[in-house]
């Protein structure tokens, strides 16, 4: 007679307790679980045909990733089948600590060495905005982190932009250095002629106050552009 076909896994309890993130949390850390499964550990529950790790996986593929599920406005997320108000309020709430933890503790960030380390800082949380926000990381004379300020929310071009703000917490706060960032919600992080242009007035703003502006990047989705990599407005 042939083999009966196995039963279906639509339960965490259905999969070996090697298997289940709850366990595997408890026993190798969060950082050796997939997304999916600290979503579901999150859900704690699946719905009918899907175990809660199936759930999240379905709600990374849908939202393009832990920057889509970001991004999505809570009565969207809350539509999905086998969430509703509490599970939806579960993700957002656990997605939100983790942007608050990059915020916190800014003497325990390493120093700002490279591009990428500025990027690293605000990629996270900048990729998901849907409006233009620029914002300007505040460096001591070490390169370490004093505070991320944000200095305009819309459309970032250098007829609105005044040069002062840029600098003004700068100034405040004693800041030897500055990085300036701001995202392109379409994701395409591609330097536009105003970008170029604002990029040039705000390093010789930052000669003429002996601030020195290392750098001015571009976050689009999952991608990024130094312009002074790009010799754009740095002369």
């Amino acid at each position: 007679m042939p083999n009966p076909a196995p039963k279906p896994i639509y339960r965490i309890t259905d999969l070996h307790e090697a298997d289940r993130p709850r366990e595997r949390l408890a026993s190798l850390g969060p950082q050796a679980l997939s997304n999916a499964e600290l979503i579901a550990i999150l859900l704690r529950v699946g719905v009918k045909g899907e175990n809660a790790v199936a759930v999240g996986q379905r709600l990374l593929n849908t939202f393009g990733g832990l920057i889509g599920l970001h991004r999505v406005p809570f009565a969207e997320l809350k539509k999905q089948h086998g969430l509703g108000d509490a599970k939806a309020a579960q993700i957002k709430a656990a997605i939100e600590l983790g942007r608050r933890l990059t915020l916190e503790a800014p003497e325990e960030r390493p120093a700002i060495n490279s591009p990428a380390d500025a990027a690293v800082l605000v990629s996270y949380e900048m990729s998901a905005l849907e409006q233009e926000h620029l914002r300007v990381i505040l460096l001591d004379r070490r390169n370490r982190v004093l505070e991320t300020v944000e200095v305009y929310k819309g459309s970032v071009n250098s007829s609105q932009v005044r040069v002062g703000e840029i600098f003004k917490e700068a100034v405040r706060k004693n800041a030897s250095a500055i990085i300036v960032i701001h995202n392109h919600p379409s994701g395409d992080p591609t330097p536009s002629p105003d970008d170029v242009a604002v990029t040039r007035a705000i390093v010789q703003a930052g000669k003429l106050l002996d601030v020195e502006v290392l750098d001015h990047l571009v976050i689009g989705q999952g991608r990024w552009v130094s312009l002074k990599e790009r010799g754009l407005g740095f002369a």
